[in-house]
């Protein structure tokens, strides 16, 4: 990912069993960076129609995390070393879903 010119900031946030925000200090915020652009990945997912609105999402949001975990793991000393095959046979999958038309 040395040609991360693409950078993100997710937001977690709860929601209240009255569909309002949680209040207080309940939100999870973050910054990824990666080479793909994820929003026109999110539209290629959403023109299939393949997955509702959510899923495909969460495949492309989930994917690009992903691949950001499999590079921090390809260090032999990263803790993550020992999930190397199952990141990258779990991001595989992601990915020949997404392509399968």
């Amino acid at each position: 990912m040395s040609s991360s010119k693409h950078r993100y900031r997710i937001t977690v946030t709860p929601i209240e069993a009255d569909g309002l925000q949680c209040s207080g200090r309940c939100t999870i915020e973050f910054e990824q960076r990666s080479p793909r652009n994820w929003m026109h990945e999110l539209e290629d997912a959403q023109r299939q129609r393949r997955l509702s609105c959510n899923e495909a999402a969460g495949a492309v949001v989930a994917t690009g995390l992903l691949e950001a975990l499999a590079v921090a793991a390809r260090d032999d000393a990263h803790p993550l070393a020992v999930l190397q095959p199952e990141l990258d046979g779990l991001i595989a999958k992601l990915q020949a879903l997404r392509q399968a038309r």
